[in-house]
């Protein structure tokens, strides 16, 4: 039943759901005074009260005299404000179509119907994303004259000379509103203020509710008038909108009611009944531009600008006009329609005299055909003409350029116009017409022809040609312009000679059937050949009228004469024939399916493939040109994004195995044209497969002949049809390689391009696609560019469009348009065809193109300097002196290099700085990568045309692509070994993909060391030295076990508290989560399982603890392969029957106190015992001399054969460390580390000593992105790494920067930090592995064999005792002449992980939670709290933690179980939360409840604190529970000794701030036990305030976490009567604090932190404290800074806690 029924007299459009949450209703009733919610058995809500301003006024929308309701009900500017405040947001997924954008609102409505809110006013909103092509503008004017449903207006976001013209041009984007959820009217106290310019606009990114509207204007909606009033303003809020971004639209429904004033929520749908049903049905869901529609706006009133306001900037501050006017943004092109008899508007209104009128005025008969032509092409939307001078086309040209509506661009060089009339269709999707005179003129048009047939791009030339009569008989400039395009034209028209001896009509119907041609599919050129006699152009001649007869009706309108209306055929309906049907099945029963996105050049065709590419889950094979390649994520690179696009398939496709491996037996291919020639083999290589083909046009793309499928579609509709009727489920262990070997060969390309220190041209094309900004626009030459794009464009990029814009979308990545001339693929016209796409698209478009292209079309250089109807552009020439890619072909190793420099290189040396002058054009050139980095920022933001010339060679091309492509080819065949080593088949589904972790634990140890570590102080040697540490267990379901080592030195800047602080909170988080196969990998691999499965920052780790997980991971891993460590980072080397091969020489180390004769001893009995490389500690003395004296000895002693390096960790000054090389070079040291105190002059000491550097702590805290940083020790001095993994943060960051040294041929050293024989284990493994991949890698670059390597392991000599029960094997091998360890031996014994259980300190135990039930009495309520309580603590110390609206304690489980080891921790759910219950006492009705209010809160948790006898009390509170923790610190201080404040606040002291913010939490409240949790859910992490939790990984678990609350009307009542706007300001009490406080926020959580800064300088003046509060900001967190980045909040709450008990 129609929950309305009994109240409304007019139906709803469409039926309540019938899925109808079960709630107990809760009704809120609005008197003038306030608001009381009577529910039947349910809490009481305290609602606000109001005040009266009688500034101004909301009333309802006017709707027409039938309309349902017509209320006068003036709310004042503080009630206005508080209903604004209330409104509730819900996103909606993205829509395919806008017509189904509209049917989810509809949907959504109905649900909301179904479950009515109680509460008497509120305000409601729905949102979602829509296809991004231009729409507004059209659907605006598709709306009937009649209109049932005001205002209506569109308003553009043109902001450069808006006219009418520019709407001609049909590519603007603005904003389309129908109806008014809220009016807003008044008049500003002060009305002598001027109308100030706009000082501070709206965010242009915004997609909070929005009011339309106009300033210093006073409407009379009775009297249906308008008159201009100083200081008054109109403002209402639309009650559906279309706001067009520049790639991004969203569509929006705002429902408003007050009961008591403007209209009930029964009225409220029953208005949005009317604005729905109207802009349903005239729904145009298409783009384009009519002229005719916005005649009826030819007698508006003209106003100035129209205004647009955050809605949440409606305070009563505000609401008056000259205050308004700071917080909006104007605009000057606009058109409000505001009642059936008074539109406004501004630069909207055809201002051409009537087409009677200048027809009749033409001097000729020749003027009557031209301007009868351009006018009709102008009623077609073909505004765009691109005009070549001549004489026998000036009728032509003379009527385009004196056309109100047309636009001309004019080229002297027909060839270089028809190209960028090319480039204009693509870019708007529309025809421009080319006007060219006779002969050649016509003939230069060929290759742009070419080019617009084979890519389908609309095209329709205008040819002037001589009469019959004077063709094939010698006359000048004439020729046989008949069917002159041959089949590349569409269709060819030949008018006749233009005379009034036959009816004008022909003109017409020629001109719309041509462009009917043009534009159907599939779309191409058309050709119409005008011929003309004399008079041409202005000379008079008389011409008989009659020819005009019939054509009065076509002149007293703007509609063409011929109105082409296709039918509609769709593939979404029910009646799908047997082919698609067969296509369904073929889709839906896919094994290995694989989406292949060619050429898709429309927006929408990018939103519709965005969506299928989402929908079904396939790896996909993406193009880049189409839109896709080049993508924005808004999220970490690091997420495992939803969907799988393989960016480097092309790549992968040089690896043989790789193509024998990748077979799919379903192919779809969206867009016919690819631009990668081994994609296309794949394809083939596939074969017999389904191949499905998917494009709107007809065109044969099979080259290979092995297209099973050819579906004629637009994108869209095939789109829609695979998504609603297949589900597709993706082959995880297929998929899961695939993920594998893209994220592999993506950074070992990236890698490999940055570390070429010269400016490379892959290097070029992948800046480009990290530079370009989103609304931009990238076009791309042919030859190099293009493929160079495609195979090494970034394939992650961060989003340069704000946060909650991409959240509110709800799509995992946006794309940018790219286009290109793929079509015939020639280098001609390219310059001229990228400005033209610049103006179609109204983008800022870069385009890059290659020197040889440019120089074909300099000539395109003259169009830059027409900028007033586009955007600037940069043009990025790649200048290589030549035609590089013909070096790429074969013929270029055959060849002599002389012929292929003059017939193929076309080898010049032409200044483009002085062609760039000569045109008037900025240009900069370039040639290192930092002068590139800094040029494309700013030259995208500047606002002129700019050519940017980057210096390139051929034979340093041919070189680098050369050696890329080899590269490439190794890695991926070693990502495909690894991977296809660890894929097990199992019999559940995650069986193939994986590994479950049953258990972690781990056992701290203590071993006796016979000499300190190096890094301990020198006085520490008369003590016995102990290695404290821990051994991580990781137990997989299967009982695998791998181990891991935790180690913390000195160096490591953490302490065996910390460690282990970290191993307790792992050992829970990690216990269930599922290993990935890629993990092996080591590229971004560990970091990216750590974010995604645990749901923490990678770099909050501690490097020691992130080292020793990593170790257990990859243990696990071989354990349940049982193979090695070893054999699972590198399972292609070569077998080997003796042990040599697997040996790892070992450096031997001395910590040099000794004399220089005593230091010599020492190292001639390390020779003794087999060493052959030596590090020798220096800088120990206080005195250079010293040191060189025991290197001169030491070399001495032992000969020139030995290896002797130093280690001077960072201790000498520059002048020093230069004494010390100078006096030692010729000692003959491999290298010396760290030799200055300030890594600022490394280099610099290479320089000036040349003597070899190695680096070690320089690299030893670089977190994240290491190869950023390690860009400026490219230098060749720097000679060497020593890379501790415990100490840099584990194996993949090792590995990371391993790889770096071995493509910059710099020796690679693995070093110990002191671990045991486990972590030793596990090193010399990995050092194998480096070892093996630095010989393939010299291999592949053809360089000498490097001589083996000895790794930094002879710290294994300072242990006394060892951790595992047996140690790992040392030996001296005569093979190697030198100490070794056998990584076979190593990996055995990591395998077996048999500990010495006499070094044991102790054992991890898995801590229980127990939780129990509190009763607790206060204000007559009976509240029975969960408790959830761990840890124990001997001085009675305890952490209560307090969660967050929504939340329960088990949020702060992994918390508390870190910080129990020393205290006391206790979690409640506070009541209405979780397992928390509530009884009242004599509650009658439930109308006398009492509040559960901050006070209540208070006193329950006071007596919890009392029930439980805790005495040192720290109180840790997230958001509400920071708020009831600041509470208790500050009113109840005897009960608290700490308090940690995290993303919390004292309250509101602006009493309009506490009044609305109150209002928004009772409609909240309302909503909640109205709609049920899902619903309240979807609009409640809606907020802004979530835009950074809502990417994090855990979201969506976390979110049906959030559903198992089971009280939802106390909860509700916990909203609102906890409301920080009811909640006591604490601002002056922090003055007053006596408890120390630390506060806690997010770095991405401006508003807190702001808070948070405001907070301190309030606490700094209370003098009672004994230390001042302190500010922690977590990085890589928002608001749930908890949940967020937990580790770095354990750390700050630990070291505050342990503070105090210092203290």
């Amino acid at each position: 039943m129609n929950p309305f029924a009994l109240q409304s007299q007019v139906s709803l459009p469409f039926s309540p759901s019938q899925h109808q949450e079960t709630h107990q209703k809760t009704i809120i009733k609005i008197s003038k005074r306030g608001i009381l919610l009577r529910p039947a058995a349910s809490p009481c809500f305290t609602n606000f009260s109001r005040r009266k301003n009688l500034i101004s006024k909301a009333v309802s929308c006017s709707i027409a005299q039938d309309a349902v309701l017509e209320r006068d009900t003036a709310l004042d500017a503080k009630e206005a404000q508080i209903l604004v405040s209330t409104c509730i947001t819900r996103n909606l997924p993205a829509a395919l179509t806008l017509e189904q954008g509209l049917d989810c609102i509809k949907e959504a409505v109905e649900e909301l119907v179904a479950n009515p809110p109680s509460c008497s006013s509120g305000m409601y909103r729905f949102q979602l994303a829509v296809p991004p092509s231009a729409k507004a503008l059209k659907w605006f004017s598709c709306q009937p004259d009649a209109s049932k449903v005001y205002p209506l207006f569109f308003l553009s976001n043109e902001k450069e000379n808006p006219t009418y013209k520019s709407l001609s041009l049909g590519r603007t984007r603005g904003v389309f509103g129908i109806g008014s959820a809220v009016n807003l009217k008044g008049t500003s106290p002060d009305a002598s203020g001027e109308n100030t310019a706009i000082q501070r606009s709206l965010p242009a990114e915004t997609t909070s509710s929005k009011a339309y509207g106009f300033l210093d204007m006073e409407f009379n909606s009775k009297m249906s008038t308008v008159k201009n009033e100083s200081g008054s303003f109109d403002l209402f809020i639309p009650q559906i909108e279309l706001d067009e971004f520049e790639d991004i639209s969203f569509l929006s429904a705002t429902l408003a009611w007050d009961d008591s004033s403007i209209c009930t929520f029964t009225e409220a749908v029953q208005k949005f009944e009317l604005a729905f049903d109207q802009a349903r049905h005239y729904c145009i869901d298409g783009t384009g531009w009519t002229r005719s529609s916005l005649l009826k706006f030819n007698n508006a009133e003209e106003h100035e600008q129209m205004v647009r306001v955050n809605a949440l900037l409606l305070d009563g501050k505000n609401l008056e006009a000259n205050t308004m006017r700071d917080s909006s943004t104007g605009f000057q092109q606009f058109s409000a329609r505001l009642s059936p008899t008074l539109a406004i508007t501004n630069n909207m209104i055809d201002k051409s005299n009537p087409v009677n009128s200048f027809i009749q005025d033409c001097p000729n008969i020749n003027s009557v055909w031209a301007n009868l032509i351009v006018e009709e092409c102008t009623r077609l939307g073909l505004t765009y003409f691109c005009v070549a001078p001549g004489s026998r086309s000036s009728p032509l040209t003379i009527a385009a350029s004196n056309h109100p509506l047309t636009t001309c661009t004019v080229c002297i060089d027909e060839r270089s116009l028809a190209f960028h009339a090319l480039g204009y269709a693509k870019g708007s999707n529309k025809p421009a017409v080319v006007i060219t005179s006779s002969g050649t003129a016509v003939s230069n048009l060929f290759p742009a022809v070419v080019e617009a047939s084979q890519n389908f791009v609309p095209l329709l030339v205008l040819s002037a040609d001589r009469p019959p009569e004077l063709v094939d008989v010698g006359a000048n400039q004439a020729i046989n312009q008949v069917n002159h395009f041959g089949v590349f034209a569409r269709q060819f028209f030949s008018l006749q000679t233009s005379t009034d001896e036959v009816s004008a009509r022909v003109v017409l119907t020629t001109v719309d059937s041509a462009v009917y041609k043009a534009t159907s599919t599939p779309c191409g050129p058309v050709h119409i050949n005008c011929p003309f006699r004399e008079p041409l152009a202005t000379s008079q001649k008389t011409w008989n009228r009659n020819c005009l007869k019939g054509l009065d009706p076509w002149m007293s309108t703007n509609e063409p004469f011929t109105s082409y209306i296709p039918f509609q055929h769709t593939l979404t309906s029910n009646q799908l024939n047997g082919p698609m049907t067969e296509v369904l099945k073929l889709i839906q029963g896919a094994k290995h399916g694989i989406l292949v996105l060619g050429s898709i050049y429309k927006e929408d065709d990018m939103w519709a493939a965005l969506l299928l590419a989402k929908h079904l889950s396939w790896p996909v094979a993406v193009d880049v040109q189409s839109g896709l390649r080049l993508r924005k994520y808004v999220n970490s690179f690091l997420d495992k994004k939803n969907i799988l696009f393989v960016d480097q398939l092309d790549q992968l496709l040089l690896s043989d195995s790789i193509r024998s491996w990748l077979k799919a037996d379903v192919i779809v291919q969206i867009g016919s044209r690819i631009t990668g020639r081994r994609v296309a083999q794949m394809i083939e290589n596939c074969f017999p497969c389904s191949f499905i083909m998917v494009d709107e046009h007809s065109g044969r793309h099979d080259p290979s002949n092995i297209m099973t499928h050819r579906i004629q579609s637009t994108i869209t509709q095939f789109s829609d049809c695979v998504i609603k009727c297949c589900s597709t489920q993706e082959n995880q262990k297929w998929a899961e390689i695939l993920r594998g070997l893209d994220m592999a060969v993506g950074w070992e390309t990236s890698s490999f391009i940055n570390s070429e220190h010269s400016l490379t041209e892959p290097y070029v094309a992948r800046k480009i696609f990290e530079t370009i900004r989103c609304g931009s626009a990238l076009f791309i030459g042919n030859s190099m560019p293009v493929r160079d794009t495609d195979m090494y464009g970034s394939s992650w990029v961060q989003c340069t469009h704000g946060g909650s814009l991409m959240s509110s979308s709800g799509l995992p990545c946006h794309y940018v348009q790219v286009n290109s001339n793929r079509g015939a693929s020639g280098i001609d016209g390219l310059i001229s065809t990228a400005v033209g796409f610049a103006i179609g698209t109204n983008k800022r478009v870069l385009f890059v193109i290659g020197d040889v292209s440019f120089l074909h079309d300099t000539n395109g250089l003259s169009l830059l300097r027409e900028r007033a109807c586009r955007k600037p552009m940069v043009i990025l020439v790649v200048n290589n002196h030549g035609g590089a890619i013909f070096s790429q072909l074969p013929v270029a190793s055959t060849m002599d290099r002389r012929i292929m420099d003059q017939f193929f290189y076309t080898t010049h040396n032409v200044s483009l700085r002085d062609l760039c002058t000569a045109h008037g054009v900025k240009h900069i050139h370039v040639k290192t990568k930092g002068e590139l980095d800094d040029v494309l920022f700013t030259s995208q933001r500047d606002d002129v045309d700019c050519v940017v010339e980057v210096e390139s060679s051929i034979d340093t091309n041919v070189e680098f692509h050369s050696n890329l492509r080899n590269f490439t080819r190794q890695a991926s065949d070693h990502a495909l070994s690894v991977l296809s080593n660890l894929s097990v088949s199992d019999s559940t589904s995650e069986g193939d993909k994986l590994y479950k972790i049953n258990k972690m634990a781990y056992s701290q140890y203590r071993v006796q060391l016979n000499a300190p570590p190096t890094s301990a102080s020198r006085g520490s040697d008369t003590a016995t030295s102990y290695r404290n540490g821990f051994v991580i267990s990781l137990t997989l379901e299967d009982g695998s076990t791998g181990y891991g080592e935790v180690a913390p030195l000195e160096i490591h800047r953490e302490n065996l508290q910390d460690v282990e602080e970290q191993l307790r909170f792992l050992t829970h988080v990690i216990e269930g989560k599922t290993i990935d196969n890629v993990l092996p990998l080591l590229k971004y691999s560990f970091s990216s399982w750590i974010w995604n499965n645990l749901g923490i920052p990678p770099s909050s780790i501690y490097p020691s603890v992130r080292c020793g997980l990593e170790m257990a991971l990859l243990s696990a891993i071989s354990s349940r392969q049982g193979c090695t460590l070893l054999d699972i980072l590198h399972p292609r080397r070569e077998s080997s029957s003796g042990s040599s091969a697997s040996a790892v020489e070992i450096c031997a180390l001395i910590d040099s106190f000794g004399t220089p004769t005593e230091t010599a001893f020492v190292a001639s009995k390390l020779i003794e015992e087999g060493f052959n490389a030596i590090k020798i500690k220096v800088a120990r003395r206080g005195d250079p001399e010293e040191d060189i004296a025991v290197i001169q000895e030491v070399r001495n002693k032992v000969g020139q054969d030995i290896v002797l390096r130093a280690d001077a960790n960072r201790k000498w000054t520059y002048d020093e460390a230069v004494k010390f090389a100078s006096a030692v070079k010729d000692c003959g040291l491999q290298y010396i580390e760290e030799p200055v105190n300030n890594e600022e002059d490394i280099i610099k000491f290479c320089d000036e000593t040349g003597m070899p550097v190695a680096l070690d702590e320089s690299i030893n805290y670089i977190r994240e992105n290491p190869l950023n940083f390690l860009q400026k020790y490219i230098h060749p001095g720097v000679a060497a790494v020593v890379i501790k993994p415990s100490v840099i943060g584990g194996f993949e960051n090792a590995a990371l920067i391993g790889r770096w040294a071995q493509q910059h041929d710099k020796m690679t050293v693995i070093s110990a930090a002191f671990e045991s024989s486990l972590g030793l284990s596990a090193f010399v493994q990995f050092a194998q592995h480096l070892d093996l991949e630095s010989a393939e890698m010299r291999k592949l670059m053809k360089k000498e064999s490097e001589i083996s390597v000895a790794h930094g392991f002879g710290t294994y000599k300072w242990f006394k005792e060892h951790v595992t029960a047996e140690p790992l094997n040392f030996h001296h091998s005569p093979d190697h002449g030198s100490v070794v360890a056998s990584a076979v031996d190593a990996g055995r014994l990591l395998q077996q992980g048999r500990l010495n259980s006499d070094v044991i300190v102790r054992n991890s135990i898995q801590e229980q939670v127990k939780d129990y039930q509190l009763p607790v009495d206060v204000d007559g309520i009976s509240v029975s709290l969960k408790v959830r309580e761990t840890g124990e603590s001997s001085d009675g110390t305890a952490v209560v933690f307090l969660h967050g609206f929504l939340g329960t304690g088990e949020d702060w489980t992994p918390i508390m179980k870190s910080v129990s080891g020393s205290t006391r921790c206790i979690a409640i759910d506070l009541p209405g939360h979780g397992e928390s219950t509530l009884r009242y006492h004599g509650s009658r009705n439930g109308l006398d409840r009492p509040n559960l209010s901050i006070e209540v809160m208070v006193d329950m948790l006071c007596k919890v604190l009392d029930y439980l006898a805790l005495e040192k009390v720290t109180l840790v509170g997230y958001s509400m529970g920071a708020r009831i923790a600041l509470y208790t610190a500050l009113k109840c201080s005897n009960k608290v000794e700490r308090a940690v404040i995290i993303s919390g606040s004292p309250g509101l002291m602006d009493t309009n701030a506490r009044t609305t913010r109150k209002a928004k939490d009772d409609f909240r409240a309302s909503m909640l036990i109205s709609n049920g949790w899902k619903r309240f859910l979807d609009t409640w992490y809606a907020e802004e305030l979530w835009t950074s939790l809502k990417i994090h990984p855990h979201f969506n678990q976390m979110v049906k976490n959030r559903l198992q609350h089971n009280d939802l009307h106390n909860l509700g009542k916990v909203l609102s009567d906890m409301s920080i706007g009811r909640q006591p300001s604490l601002w002056e009490d922090l003055k007053q604090n006596q408890v120390p406080l630390q506060i806690i926020v997010g770095g991405n959580d401006a508003k807190f932190k702001k808070i948070a800064n405001e907070m301190v300088l309030r606490l700094d003046s209370a003098h009672e404290v004994a230390e001042p509060a302190q500010i922690v900001e977590i990085p890589n967190a928002g608001h749930a800074v908890h949940i967020e980045n937990p580790l770095a909040v354990i750390s700050a709450v630990r070291q505050f806690i342990t503070r105090t008990n210092k203290n």
